[in-house]
């Protein structure tokens, strides 16, 4: 009997922000190689694939350098690792700390100085919007690899 062979699907942004929100730092360093073997079991580990939003190189090119770093050291791993980019959007959202602030501002409870007031509500209207990166086409990605991929019988179990 033929071994069942599992691939892997990562949503890297979430998997970035969830192990972030764990606590734990300098996932760089993590072998995905290791870990996907650890995971597959006794399945033959046939590939790990790793989806997630290109950072432009333009605003903060320290985090384009960054990802371009990261993105090549787990292709580095092992050869059945490969990585698929989809795109980050900017988007334009209400600011909600200068809501906040703006709201907090017009129920003081005590009275300040009139030009301290005046400034502190100058500069709660100076940002009444941010901006915000969205990924894009991440998910698709994902979707449409694994229907393709399973009706084409690359893998018996896969992982996302």
């Amino acid at each position: 009997m033929a071994q069942e062979r599992a691939a892997f699907f990562v949503d890297g942004s979430n998997w970035y922000h969830g192990c972030a929100g764990l606590g734990l730092r300098n996932l760089g360093w993590l072998d995905f190689a290791r870990v996907c073997e650890k995971l597959a079991g006794r399945r033959e580990w046939i590939c790990t694939r790793y989806y997630v939003g290109r950072v432009p190189n333009r605003g903060n090119t320290q985090l384009a350098t960054d990802q371009v770093r990261f993105l090549g050291r787990i292709r580095a791993l092992d050869a059945c690792i490969s990585v698929h980019l989809g795109r980050l959007e900017s988007r334009s959202v209400r600011n909600e700390a200068a809501a906040e602030f703006r709201r907090y501002l017009g129920n003081l409870p005590v009275r300040i100085d009139a030009t301290v007031y005046r400034d502190l509500v100058r500069i709660a209207n100076v940002h009444p919007r941010s901006t915000v990166m969205v990924e894009k086409a991440v998910d698709v990605q994902i979707a449409v690899d694994m229907v393709v991929m399973a009706e084409r019988d690359w893998f018996d179990g896969m992982f996302s």
